[in-house]
């Protein structure tokens, strides 16, 4: 089958290189707003051919929406008017609104929602990488909505990538990955910026900076394009947990300030249950 790929960066690039290796497809078609990212995508044998959208919709069975969540929320409505039998999969970072939006339409059915957790801090066609999703969670979201046959062709996608899977509901998902993923780059782009206000000899900051600070700081480096919409789109659960994290900031800020150490330590040691969930 041939399989188009809108938005050939990190995760789309990611999928086209397993495609590929496994032999899955017989084409690999290109759709980016970018010639430069068509072009770098072609010279690094990621896409077989870049075209339009409408051409690439008569030309594939299956369409990989792997582009910014303000992207997939204006672009689905009128891909779906155009789909007969190919199947749509939106793997977008955030599904409440996506949903919403397409909840009444006739092809419904030919979408699906699914969103694989995994990525880097890196963007473009140059940051694809080859087993990125080996053993990460493939998260379907209102999978019941999704025709029978659609669902099946994606989830051998999903298997040829060595996911795991698992399913929720929109709001679920939405929730979810605003605690153990939006919250993390929101924690890293503050903390950046903290330490690039108050750290004005910025070539001195990497000579102390160990692994801790990069780990923690690295998915500052991610991009706005991406993540000012996913923001936008989940706002109110992100508000949600920030408030969380800010009365956890304070609570700690409070405990130094009064010098209790012992509840410090309690803290810490409360902290470290966290390995029970990331072992």
């Amino acid at each position: 089958m041939n399989i188009a790929i809108v938005g050939v960066g990190l995760i789309g690039g990611s999928i086209a290189i397993t495609l590929k290796e496994k032999k899955i497809a017989k084409k690999i078609i290109g759709v980016d707003k970018s010639e430069a990212n068509i072009k770098k995508a072609l010279q690094l044998g990621l896409i077989d051919e870049g075209m339009p959208l409408e051409d690439a919709v008569e030309a594939c069975e299956v369409i990989l929406l792997t582009v910014p969540v303000d992207a997939i929320l204006n672009l689905l409505p009128g891909l779906l008017d155009r789909v007969t039998n190919q199947v749509v999969i939106d793997m977008g970072s955030t599904k409440e609104r996506i949903l919403q939006v397409i909840a009444n339409h006739p092809n419904r059915g030919r979408v699906v929602a699914a969103h694989p957790m995994a990525g880097t801090e890196y963007s473009g066609p140059e940051a694809a990488v080859p087993n990125l999703f080996a053993g990460k969670v493939m998260v379907y979201v209102d999978a019941m909505n999704s025709d029978e046959d659609a669902f099946d062709i994606v989830d051998t996608i999903a298997e040829q990538l060595d996911m795991q899977t698992t399913f929720m509901s929109a709001h679920e998902h939405d929730v979810h990955t605003a605690y153990v993923s939006h919250i993390s780059h929101i924690t890293s782009f503050a903390l950046a910026l903290t330490v690039l206000e108050k750290e004005k000899a910025q070539g001195r900051i990497f000579e102390l900076a160990g692994s801790g600070f990069e780990s923690t700081v690295r998915l500052a480096k991610s991009s706005p394009d991406m993540w000012t919409p996913i923001f936008m789109q989940n706002r109110e659960n992100v508000l949600e947990v920030l408030q969380e994290h800010i009365n956890q900031l304070q609570h700690v800020h409070d405990v130094l300030r009064n010098e209790d150490y012992d509840a410090f330590y309690k803290l810490i040691k409360k902290s470290n249950k966290i390995r029970r969930i990331l072992k």
